[in-house]
């Protein structure tokens, strides 16, 4: 007899009483989504992370007494036992924190003004273990902070490793990657199909050593890989 899967428990935190009513809504109606609190706070969302062990924590950036950078690298940081997903949604013109919360473990980012759809792919984009960057805040992250992603020390001799590290088609794939294109995307780009994909992004992320495509993102750009935007 078979069994449905688990629907992903999903905590949301946002010091905004209008946001979290906002995505409670939208998260509560999906079959597969279980909204198992919520946070006012980056202390409060720590406090309920790790009481409540959601697969995903919806955070937030800018918030009372923790921010969500904080907050996240508590509970998804390299000292995290057992970390969940966390999905940042930020304000694409506003936050400038961004690759801040890429070091402190963010398994993704979207834009506060994301459709309803989008917000609820990405729960289960992170959920699946994916990493997920929409293309804007892509963008906006290398461009913003391209200085830091491809500091002067790391340049030729780092991209001459990554290349001999992986095959001509792995680095088309990283290429894709680091433009934030999904899987599907990365499939219909290169002509290949997205389960053949999501065995090539595992094998680049196996061989540099990368916890997931958020570090792939920063790697790529850091060595020089593809020219940061304009």
């Amino acid at each position: 007899m078979s069994h449905a899967p688990q629907p992903v428990r999903v905590l949301v935190c946002d010091d905004q009483e209008l946001v979290r009513t906002g995505y409670v809504t939208i998260f509560s109606a999906q079959p597969d989504i279980e909204v198992v609190g919520e946070a006012e706070n980056g202390h409060a969302a720590v406090e309920a992370a790790r009481r409540l062990r959601p697969d995903v924590v919806v955070m937030d950036i800018r918030m009372p007494l923790l921010d969500g950078i904080q907050a996240t690298r508590q509970l998804a940081g390299p000292d995290a036992e057992a970390p969940p997903k966390v999905l940042v949604v930020t304000t694409f013109n506003v936050d400038a924190y961004v690759y801040d919360a890429l070091r402190a473990g963010a398994s993704g980012f979207l834009l506060k003004d994301a459709p309803p759809a989008e917000l609820v792919n990405g729960i289960r984009t992170v959920a699946r273990g994916e990493s997920l960057l929409a293309p804007a805040v892509t963008r906006h992250l290398i461009g913003h902070f391209a200085e830091h992603l491809r500091p002067a020390d790391t340049s030729r001799q780092a991209r001459e490793d990554l290349v001999r590290a992986l095959t001509v088609r792995e680095l088309d794939v990283l290429r894709q990657i680091a433009e934030g294109l999904s899987n599907a995307e990365i499939a219909a780009a290169l002509f290949i199909a997205p389960e053949t994909v999501k065995t090539y992004v595992s094998r680049i992320l196996a061989k540099l050593g990368l916890r997931d495509r958020v570090q792939a993102v920063v790697l790529a750009y850091r060595v020089g890989l593809i020219p940061a935007a304009d």
